[in-house]
């Protein structure tokens, strides 16, 4: 927990009113999403009891398990939530967008939307990853086959479940932690995954917080209390009141996420959410054409080399998603300003139009001094980026301690064309007031892997060749 953020749940704490610690909407809301919220029986690996789910807020779809520890029941509310969540995906796969790339030289195409997918709070998250796991593998025909949308609804499930993983993906998201990104409550984390407590703290305060706390849980498990005095008995009789009683237990949870969107749409959106939205529908687009190819389900287990690929991916992706977050939010950038990897300053001095003849040819490098009141923990050398001019770099000259603050000469370089005469605007002006820091969103590559061919032994060894389940039935019938 960040010193703002800590500082902002005690203010909470306080007054008894939940604290904005965003001054933007940090993620893409869709106009269309998909709300999901499963439930499964407590002490149970992974049973589905049931799922509330669609697209419009007034006419949820119940899907219901009338016995999750019997197969059948499971694949046959697998198919049931294929049904629902399958064509929502695809109906995203129709129509698509040139995009250009090497420079302008060629395009490739992506789908112009993606789906979004939201869930109450993390353990739904975890639910989905488990239960794709559990189906993406099983086959439509021989011995005990599933029905046919089952294996491809594990596909999706697993595909949403992994971009969860990504900092600053919105294809599958959780409703605490959207709040929670946005606002700070007077309880703690762990209370804050309670979505009614949560939420009653930021529409009304911690008085309403302490009576949500009385109402059902968001799931994904349920109360093993409830497990016993409610369901027991309706499993043992055959009730079919069973539907309603879960419709009753779901249904707040379903009218709270949708006033969260509507907390949500309040705020308006960072600059930066756009590119990252347009990251998620690449993803989404390359996953699609997979599965339109024929491609072979996800592996139970990544290979040390796809392993090592995508926590660099993750660890690239964390880097971005917080320098992208600061730049879009002055309340964000605050804690980097308090930590001395950011100031602000009002700029005194302007050389716009300095050549730097020292070298084979000349370059346009002007210089500005920069003024402020802040403290100033970089040493000359360093690169600063400006989030205004976030193409532009500014090498640290000199830092000058002066009577009230400090002035620091700085050197541009980059973001000014690419002649030795400025485009205008390019150059802070005197008297524009400045904030500059040490991140930068500058692209950074990525690390040499070997082939998965040729993974060394220490690491396992070339992953095995998929083998389709069918064949796997087959040869295990000839052994």
């Amino acid at each position: 927990m960040s010193t703002l953020t800590a500082l902002a749940r005690a203010q909470a704490a306080a007054t008894g009113h939940a604290q904005p610690i965003a001054t933007v909407r940090h993620l893409h809301l869709h106009d269309h999403p998909m709300v999901l919220i499963p439930l499964a029986m407590a002490g149970e690996a992974n049973a589905p009891l049931a799922a509330l789910a669609g697209t419009d807020p007034e006419k949820p779809r119940l899907l219901v398990v009338t016995n999750p520890r019997n197969r059948d029941d499971r694949f046959a509310f697998a198919a049931e939530l294929a049904e629902v969540l399958v064509p929502y995906a695809e109906s995203f796969t129709t129509d698509t967008e040139a995009v250009p790339v090497d420079r302008g030289k060629d395009v490739r195409h992506r789908y112009t939307d993606a789906p979004q997918i939201w869930v109450p709070n993390p353990g739904g998250v975890d639910f989905l990853r488990l239960f794709g796991r559990s189906t993406r593998f099983r086959s439509v025909d021989g011995d005990n086959p599933v029905p046919p949308a089952v294996p491809l609804l594990g596909r999706w499930l697993t595909f949403f479940a992994a971009t969860a993983e990504v900092p600053g993906s919105s294809l599958l998201l959780t409703a605490v932690q959207a709040l929670g990104l946005h606002w700070a409550t007077g309880q703690s984390s762990a209370e804050d995954a309670q979505l009614g407590a949560q939420l009653a703290w930021i529409e009304e305060g911690a008085a309403a917080a302490r009576e949500a706390e009385k109402g059902p849980v968001a799931g994904p498990a349920t109360d093993p209390d409830f497990d016993n005095r409610v369901l027991a008995p309706l499993f043992e009789r055959g009730d079919p009141a069973l539907p309603e009683v879960l419709r009753e237990l779901l249904t707040p949870t379903w009218d709270r996420m949708w006033r969260v969107f509507g907390r949500l749409r309040d705020l308006p959106v960072g600059d930066r959410v756009a590119s990252r939205w347009d990251s998620d529908r690449d993803a989404f687009t390359a996953f699609a054409q997979t599965l339109a190819e024929g491609g072979p389900p996800q592996p139970r287990r990544d290979g040390a080399v796809a392993a090592a690929a995508r926590l660099q991916r993750l660890e690239n992706a964390a880097s971005r998603y917080s320098v992208q977050r600061a730049f879009d939010d002055p309340l964000v950038l605050a804690e980097y300003r308090l930590a001395g990897a950011a100031f602000a300053g009002v700029v005194t001095l302007a050389a716009p139009d300095r050549i730097d003849d020292s070298g084979r040819r000349p370059v346009l490098r002007p210089r500005i001094m920069v003024q402020t009141a802040e403290e100033v923990r970089v040493e000359p050398g360093t690169s600063l980026t400006s989030p205004a001019r976030p193409s532009q770099k500014a090498r640290v000259v000199s830092v000058t301690r002066v009577p009230g603050g400090y002035d620091v000469l700085l050197e541009l370089s980059g973001g000014m064309g690419r002649k030795l005469v400025a485009e205008p605007g390019s150059v802070p002006a005197a008297g524009e007031r400045l904030m500059l820091t040490t991140l930068s969103e500058a692209y950074r590559p990525g690390g040499a892997f070997p082939d998965p061919t040729e993974t060394p032994w220490t690491h396992g060894g070339p992953p095995e060749p998929y083998v389709p389940p069918e064949i796997l039935s087959v040869e295990a019938d000839q052994q």
